[in-house]
């Protein structure tokens, strides 16, 4: 039975000591970070789900959910045998994630992967049901879309009319986003058995919109205005209003239409432009509408997760204010400037806090560290469902630690090794087989610097980071 209980947001911290912990002023509200998970592989998409869980995608090939409260994480589908990831390099791999609108009776879950080898690559949309343990009983919705090791897309978001928009890239074949015969560099639009909806706006076509180069952004915001975020080439990254049967361009334009060959194109086409273009590369990437009283500095602003471009030079989230009718942006203001490429944002529907993947400093690299990190009002008080998630903890104190760290684990780690992980490198550079319930270790002889504890059994996976003075 869910148990409604009252409760301050503070008890996010009950796995971590107070100390230690960093905190941004975001007008008059205090945000408390937390890092909730170190050390996993690229994720790309972060989903808040229906069992108040965080469920996420890993380019690698693997689903995994994570419980918000205590960090515990487990594996619910892994198909890295299946899924091409290009060796962790680029844009392939294991994308977009969407709950079917009846998930509470039916537990299906819609995935969109790329598949096959270097030679041959394709993109499909697959339906799983969730049996409790893991994603089984896959049933390819939509196939053979051709996919490469760049511009792949691929958001999903759920419409009013419980049809499904799932964005695609040109695959780096400029000529797709304004061929019609292809599906490539196009929003598509799809019933959720995988027809094609009768009214779509093209006969017998998935296509929505077109004209895109490569969109990895999509959110269905107030009014149901569709935002999408768009890489540009090596300028005009862009925010969309995607509206059916609207061009947006490419190749024929970049950005805005400003030069007399794209004026004269956008007049011809019905070019919708964007509503914000960066005339360098930040390679914006998931984005939402937060609309939560627990932040009221940021309700109804578009954040916008930044990759920060091939240079890294601007990787951050992006809040922007919204006119009032939802078809405007202006003000940018940006935050989390040091936690490198930032990929998506997710909003606990029930505290307000928000979770962002990040993807690691360098473009091309697969080290990370990856992690997701909470931020989140340790003022504001609500109303929480009860979370189902496993009775083990991991606790790590104090932080930051000079000599002596003290680490309490449940009883269901003893016998587990504890793995210290260089932040920096991803070395493992100390290891304990916890033998007790508390540990009491001396660590004088780590160098100064960023670090953090993994520790793995059955039920799942807990990470605590922690900083040696």
């Amino acid at each position: 039975m869910k148990i409604i209980f009252q409760i301050l947001v503070v008890f996010f911290s009950i796995s971590i000591c107070a100390q230690g912990q960093n905190t941004i002023q975001v007008g008059n509200t205090t945000l408390t970070e937390r890092s909730l998970l170190t050390g996993l592989g690229i994720a790309w998409d972060i989903v808040w789900g229906p069992d108040d869980h965080i469920w996420f995608t890993e380019r690698e090939g693997k689903v995994k959910r994570l419980d918000p409260v205590s960090g515990n994480v487990i594996i619910v589908l892994d198909a890295t045998s299946l899924v091409f990831n290009g060796n962790g390099t680029i844009e392939p791999g294991m994308l977009g994630m969407l709950f079917h609108p009846n998930y509470e009776s039916n537990q299906q879950i819609y995935i969109v992967y790329t598949y096959g080898n270097s030679g041959v690559i394709k993109e499909r949309l697959s339906r799983f049901e969730w049996n409790g343990i893991e994603l089984a009983n896959e049933e390819i919705i939509l196939d053979n879309i051709p996919a490469r090791s760049i511009h792949n897309g691929s958001r999903l978001i759920l419409l009013p009319d419980n049809t499904i928009l799932m964005t695609t890239g040109d695959i780096g074949n400029q000529s797709n986003s304004q061929d019609m015969s292809s599906l490539n560099g196009k929003t598509l639009r799809i019933n959720l058995d995988g027809s094609i909806p009768d009214d779509n706006p093209f006969p017998n076509s998935y296509i929505f919109s077109f004209g895109h180069r490569n969109s990895q952004g999509l959110f269905l915001g107030p009014n149901d205005i569709i935002y999408s975020s768009e890489f540009g080439p090596n300028s005009s990254d862009e925010i969309n209003i995607i509206e059916e049967a609207r061009n947006y361009g490419w190749p024929n334009v970049l950005g805005i239409c400003n030069t007399g060959s794209e004026i004269s194109f956008c007049n011809d086409n019905n070019v919708r432009e964007p509503v914000h273009e960066w005339s360098n590369t930040p390679s914006p990437n998931g984005l939402l509408v937060y609309n939560h009283p627990a932040i009221p500095e940021w309700q109804n602003k578009l954040m916008v997760a930044m990759l920060g471009g091939i240079s890294l030079k601007q990787p951050r989230v992006s809040v922007f204010d919204i006119s009032e009718d939802g078809l405007e942006l202006s003000n940018e203001t940006k935050y989390f400037e040091t936690f490198g490429r930032v990929r998506d944002i997710c909003v606990n529907p029930n505290t307000g806090a928000i979770y962002f993947a990040t993807n690691g400093p360098e473009y091309f690299s697969t080290s990370g560290p990856n992690r997701i990190v909470e931020y989140y009002n340790d003022d504001f008080v609500v109303d929480v469902k009860n979370v189902f998630h496993k009775n083990q903890y991991l606790k790590v104190y104090p932080n930051p630690v000079v000599e002596i760290i003290n680490i309490e684990v449940s009883e269901n780690f003893i016998g587990k090794k504890l793995d210290f992980i260089s932040f920096a490198t991803g070395a493992l550079v100390m290891q304990k087989v916890v033998s007790q319930t508390t540990e009491i270790l001396n660590i004088s002889d780590l160098p100064t610097g960023q670090y953090y504890i993994s520790i793995i059994n059955d039920n799942g996976l807990i990470t605590k980071v922690f900083v040696k003075d």
